[in-house]
């Protein structure tokens, strides 16, 4: 039985992750800041949980060690939004969001790497952003760190390949999920308009396709980059935007 590691794994497309790869089969040890209580998950034989704050490295490095079962796929998924102007951005907000989105999946990366390369396979999934690709309003820290995220992808992936380790990022544009669902009050007061417009012409303005993404839809193509038919796609970000950047 193969095991991964899935961050950020209490809700939305963690949550999406977890549930899908347990479904197939996986380990899976599900890991959030937040104490996982989703029945769908804590009830399955084949998860594990954990309470991790992931801008604590040394508890990032501990995860990993204390599985003994080993990481065979480790998600890279945790991540919040904060939007604010770029003149107020608190400093330490931003710095969270670079020790939590850009820093942790490296510290994961690097403690899951030894095993992966001992085994001669591994599948790390980054799980950026079509932010990582494209910029937007208010948005300073969060696109600054899936730019890195997708940055430590292609490295990885040179590093990794003669290994058999293949490591992508996927890049989503707005998925209905409870981080999204709370940046549209936000959007709306900063834009000065309605909050079903914040969806309509903001968030889809740019898409072919006018209607949110699911995690389950995300979660699929993490489960296609896990099997052997993508061994040779690696350093690889995979858009699932609605179309959002064929413009």
């Amino acid at each position: 039985m193969r095991t991964a590691l899935v961050t950020g794994a209490a809700s939305g497309i963690g949550r999406a992750i977890a549930m899908q790869l347990a479904s197939s089969g996986y380990r899976v040890l599900a890991v959030d800041q937040h104490v996982i209580i989703e029945a769908e998950l804590t009830q399955q034989d084949n998860v594990d949980t954990a309470t991790v704050d992931l801008s604590d490295f040394e508890a990032c490095q501990a995860l990993v060690k204390n599985f003994g079962a080993g990481i065979d796929v480790l998600i890279n998924n945790a991540g919040f939004q904060y939007v604010c102007s770029i003149e107020d951005f608190p400093l330490e907000i931003w710095q969270k969001m670079q020790d939590v989105m850009v820093t942790a999946p490296f510290v994961l990366t690097q403690a899951v790497w030894p095993t992966m390369k001992a085994k001669g396979w591994g599948r790390i999934i980054n799980v950026a952003s079509v932010h990582g690709l494209v910029a937007s309003l208010y948005k300073s820290s969060y696109i600054t760190a899936k730019h890195g995220l997708i940055g430590l992808t292609k490295t990885t992936a040179l590093e990794g390949g003669e290994h058999g380790i293949t490591v992508n990022a996927i890049c989503p544009g707005y998925v209905r999920t409870p981080l999204v669902e709370k940046q549209i009050a936000v959007q709306a007061r900063l834009l000065n308009i309605p909050e079903e417009q914040v969806i309509s012409d903001v968030m889809l303005k740019n898409a072919a396709i006018k209607r949110l993404l699911t995690p389950d839809e995300v979660a699929a193509m993490v489960l296609y980059l896990c099997t052997e038919a993508a061994g040779c796609v690696t350093g690889s970000s995979w858009t699932i935007d609605q179309g959002w950047t064929a413009q």
